[in-house]
């Protein structure tokens, strides 16, 4: 067992390279396409939502099957996975009216989100605390 769940940070925190793969424009979000997925060469896998389709039966469906086809070959539960929010990050305010989503995407299940055209620490402050919510209610489901 790896002593981090993501692989990305394992990697980054030893000074390491990451690479990913996935489009910018959507990934397949199927059960069989994470079982697949599940033994993948990247460190991390990208899901392409800023151009691609919203689809979060998809992308629970496909961590669904990113674990029941892993471990990967590291050790991990599953690979990295990061999905590009379909959000502007070009002030607080937008941000922070589409926290909604940030909270959907992480509930599916992923390790993170990436925020386009993040223009200022302000923008970014929204996702930080979506982020903190479901860190904390993970933390308190674990008991």
């Amino acid at each position: 067992m790896s002593p981090r769940i993501n692989r990305a940070i394992e990697l980054l925190s030893q000074d390491q390279p990451i690479y990913y793969m996935g489009g910018h424009t959507g990934h397949v979000l199927t059960y069989e396409q994470g079982v697949e997925d599940a033994g993948c060469w990247a460190d991390y896998i990208n899901v392409g939502m800023e151009h691609g389709a919203f689809d979060m039966t998809g992308l629970a469906e496909y961590i669904r099957g990113l674990v029941d086809g892993g471990p990967t070959r590291s050790g991990h539960r599953t690979p990295t996975v990061i999905v590009e929010a379909p959000v502007e990050g070009t002030s607080e305010e937008i941000v922070r009216f589409n926290a909604w989503q940030f909270r959907q995407i992480l509930a599916r299940g992923v390790h993170g989100v990436l925020l386009c055209q993040a223009e200022s620490a302000g923008a970014v402050r929204p996702l930080s605390r979506a982020a903190a919510i479901r860190l904390t209610a993970l933390a308190l489901a674990r008991g």
